[in-house]
């Protein structure tokens, strides 16, 4: 392939020149609106999804596919924030419109059990374009040190390299071999019950080999286990998944110790991830707070940055420190949400319970609601403070050991 050709979703071979030509769901959906027929049931998605493949950039081995939801944060941001700066009407307007449009489109997109690059693309351009805003507006008023600018670009590269850290493998159980269904052994049939998140079920062995590079390993039930232990079945990856793992219906995947899937990094957070997730969070949180204060320092003199939150008077009277000031009210909204996901990740841990474990526990009325709520207490695994922090802290510090009749 040249660089501006590619394999189209058909197995066809096409010319990002042709990328209007040969459109058969475009060109009837067309020809139905100009004589006035409705369209069938599906030719929007139809249409979407020819023009999604069609969306390509040229590069050396062929064009590569662009993914639609990382491209409207990069128009939208830009212009909205603009647009709140014009005056503190319209900023009003935006800046409590937004929140709003994001949680209907995350609902969207989990009610469809849909992956989407659109948070972590907004997240990772939000953080871009405040700091170039901060250096273009704020720094060059002369109220910043060099020192303090050093300071914010440091926690700004250690929360990036955090955040690539809980981008990589959460900790996905293997895949078995072959998605070959196991076999039982040896054991008499039991009945089954099913859950939500996949099947309890006294059936015997699943045989399991790793991928990328893990170290193959068979999970498999013993015979001589006692009566009314169950273990964790699970009907899509086909294997019987260790204490504390849960399957992720948009990664597709089972999970060692699964908390919850993340739309703003686009990925599980699970046993090996975990403390990059946190650790990630708390960067944030510290970088974010910090550029708020010099920037209110800054357009807001002679004012703690509370009050000045609230009330700075002068924050309109040039364009510039407009967009300062919406971009800080911008910061200050995401924060806000973040903070409260890491408060609710330290509770958790605190009490050993996972995200995944807490929502159980909540439908099936096996929890306790502690500190307003904001906690579920399974009581199954909690150990005190200590011990659940330093449990914690040990997440993926060894391979999981495989015992001896495993390796038999």
């Amino acid at each position: 392939l040249c660089c501006c050709e590619y394999v189209d979703r058909r197995g066809r071979r096409n010319h990002l020149a042709a990328c209007c030509c040969d459109c058969e769901e475009l060109d009837d959906g067309c020809d139905r609106w100009l004589t006035c027929k409705s369209l069938p049931p599906g030719a929007l998605e139809r249409i979407a999804d020819s023009i999604a493949d069609r969306l390509r950039l040229p590069w050396f081995s062929g064009a590569v596919k662009i993914n639609v939801s990382l491209v409207p944060p990069l128009v939208l941001l830009p212009v909205l924030l603009h647009v709140a700066a014009l005056h503190f009407l319209l900023g009003l307007i935006v800046l409590t419109s937004l929140p709003v449009v994001l949680l209907w489109y995350y609902y969207l997109t989990h009610r469809r059990k849909e992956r989407t690059l659109f948070f972590l693309s907004l997240g990772l351009f939000s953080l871009g374009y405040m700091y170039y805003v901060f250096l273009r507006e704020v720094v060059p008023r002369g109220h910043v040190e060099y020192s303090q600018v050093v300071a914010l670009t440091c926690g700004l590269i250690l929360m990036l390299a955090a955040l690539s850290r809980a981008k990589k493998d959460p900790g996905y159980l293997p895949i078995p071999a072959g998605s070959e269904k196991p076999m039982q052994q040896g054991l008499p049939n039991k009945s089954v019950r099913g859950s939500s998140t996949g099947l309890h079920s006294t059936s015997a062995a699943a045989s399991s080999r790793a991928v990328n590079g893990e170290a193959t390993g068979y999970c498999r039930v013993p015979a001589e286990r006692p009566e009314g232990v169950r273990k964790d079945w699970c009907t899509k990856c086909l294997l019987v998944r260790p204490a504390r793992a849960g399957h992720c219906r948009l990664c597709g995947r089972c999970v060692r110790r699964l908390d919850h899937h993340c739309v703003w990094i686009n990925s599980c957070v699970g046993e090996q991830n975990h403390q990059a997730f946190i650790l990630a969070l708390s960067f944030f949180m510290l970088t974010s707070v910090y550029g708020i204060t010099l920037t209110l320092h800054t357009i807001c003199r002679g004012r703690t940055p509370f009050v000045a939150l609230l009330y700075c008077p002068g924050a309109y009277s040039d364009y510039s420190s407009a967009l300062s000031f919406t971009c800080v009210w911008y910061c200050t909204i995401v924060t806000a949400g973040m903070g409260y996901i890491l408060l609710i990740q330290l509770l958790n841990i605190s009490y050993n319970v996972t995200e995944r474990e807490a929502r159980l526990a909540l439908r099936d009325n096996t929890g306790r609601r502690l500190l307003g709520g904001l906690v579920i207490d399974t009581g199954q695994y909690n150990r005190g403070l200590l011990c659940n922090w330093g449990h914690f802290l040990s997440l993926g510090s060894s391979p999981p050991q495989r015992s001896a009749e495993d390796i038999v």
